[in-house]
Formats: structure tokens, C-alpha cells, sequence
């Protein structure tokens, strides 16, 4: 009986050959291989991992090919990439305004309590007059005497009027006023008989009404807007 090692055969040896080359290959690519082993352009896009690749690994003008389907949406879109919007750099202060129309007028005003102009006329009453009604009046009665007639003109010569007769009543009733002892022209007819011939009602230092002809000389007073 012969005694020693079994001759294999060449095909036996032929599959243990492959079958190490196989598994040694397997670790060496497991162990070897990376990006830089990896041909450029081999690799489909399918075999990509989403979000992967950052905007500036892109070729350029890739995207502009892409076409949106439907509108955006807040959610679509980061807000911190967005600078100021240009129409709306005043919006910040605008939180009270009633609509877009108010704003407008509102984009000078720095604080509109504080203003001293009104569409650039001075807001206020000028100095020897004083607030009452909605208006500026006189403080005191104008120096000289006057007709009826050249009375109004001169109000309305300084962008004014004389006051209605019931106005100059109440006007009178204030602690800082006096009315002129010999009566003060109003605005008022009471009655009228033709040209250059009426009665005017006037005020007295009482603030009592009562009638004078329109050609008699008395003092007035003149109220002006309280924007002028």
C-alpha cells in the first residue's frame, strides 16, 4: 500500500485559485478603493445619495433647464437669504396705518405730533391772536375804527374774516378777553334796504348783540384759519 500526499487535481486547483483571488479582491476593494478611485463622469445620477452634492460641485447653468410646474410658496423658501424688501423699508414703522394711501404721507413725518407744518403752512396761531373755535382770533380789537364794509375787507386782506355775532358772544366770555366799549363789528346781516344800506349786527363789552348801519365806524377784530 503506497502512503502519502494525494495528488489534486488541476481543476480543484484551478477553483481554490479563483476562489482566493475572489476574496482577496473583495478586501482590497473594501480597504482601497474612494473617490479618487472612481473615474470621472462614470458614475450615473441615479447612484447618488440625495443632497450629497453641494450647488458649487454643480456644472454651471445645469439647472437653468428646469422649469417650475407651480407657484412657490413660503415653505418653498428660506426667508434669511431675503434682504429687505425696497418698497417696504419704512414698513417697519407703519404698524398703526390705517392703509397704503396714509403711509404715503407718513414716510417724512419723523413724528407727526411734533410738527410744525401742514402740507408746508405753519400749524399754529401767529402771535397776537389765539385759539377759540377751531379758529385764531385777535386778542384784541384792531386799533383803528372802521365801516362794516372796509372791516371785512381788511379781514380778508390778511387771509381772514370777522367773526359771526352768537362766536364773538361766546368769544367774549373768555377770562383774557375784553370786547371794545363802543361795540365790535360781527359778520352778521340784520337787515338789508339796498346797496350800501344794512344794519350789521355788533357785540358789545357785555357781549350783548345789538345793531349798527353798516356806514357807522366801530372796532373789530379778525379770525383767521388755523392753518395758513
Amino acid at each position: 500500500m503506497r502512503h502519502g500526499t494525494r495528488r489534486q487535481s488541476p481543476a480543484l486547483v484551478i477553483s481554490l485559485v479563483a476562489l482566493f483571488a475572489a476574496l482577496g479582491g473583495t478586501v482590497y476593494a473594501a480597504k482601497k478603493i474612494n473617490g479618487k478611485a472612481i473615474r470621472a463622469k462614470s458614475l450615473p445620477g441615479n447612484r447618488l445619495k440625495p443632497h450629497s452634492v453641494p450647488a458649487n460641485r454643480l456644472k454651471r447653468n445645469v439647472l437653468r433647464s428646469l422649469q417650475i410646474t407651480q407657484p412657490l410658496t413660503g415653505a418653498d423658501i428660506n426667508e434669511l437669504t431675503l434682504g429687505t424688501v425696497p418698497s417696504a423699508a419704512h414698513a417697519e414703522t407703519a404698524d398703526t396705518a390705517q392703509s397704503a394711501n396714509d403711509a404715503q404721507t407718513a414716510l417724512n413725518a419723523v413724528n407727526a405730533i411734533d410738527a410744525q407744518t401742514v402740507n408746508g403752512h405753519s400749524a399754529g396761531c401767529e402771535s397776537g391772536t389765539m385759539f377759540f373755535a377751531g379758529a385764531c382770533w385777535q386778542s384784541s380789537a384792531r386799533p383803528s375804527k372802521a365801516t362794516a364794509p372796509e372791516a371785512a375787507i381788511d379781514c380778508a386782506s390778511h387771509g381772514g374774516a370777522l367773526p359771526q355775532a352768537l362766536q364773538l358772544v361766546a368769544f367774549a366770555e373768555l377770562p383774557s378777553v375784553s370786547l371794545d366799549p363802543g361795540d365790535e363789528w360781527s359778520d352778521d346781516l340784520s337787515t338789508f334796504s339796498g346797496a350800501g344800506v344794512y344794519a350789521v349786527v355788533t357785540v358789545s363789552a357785555a357781549a350783548v348783540p345789538s345793531t349798527a348801519v353798516s356806514t357807522e365806524t366801530r372796532k373789530y377784530r379778525c379770525v383767521t384759519p388755523l392753518v395758513r
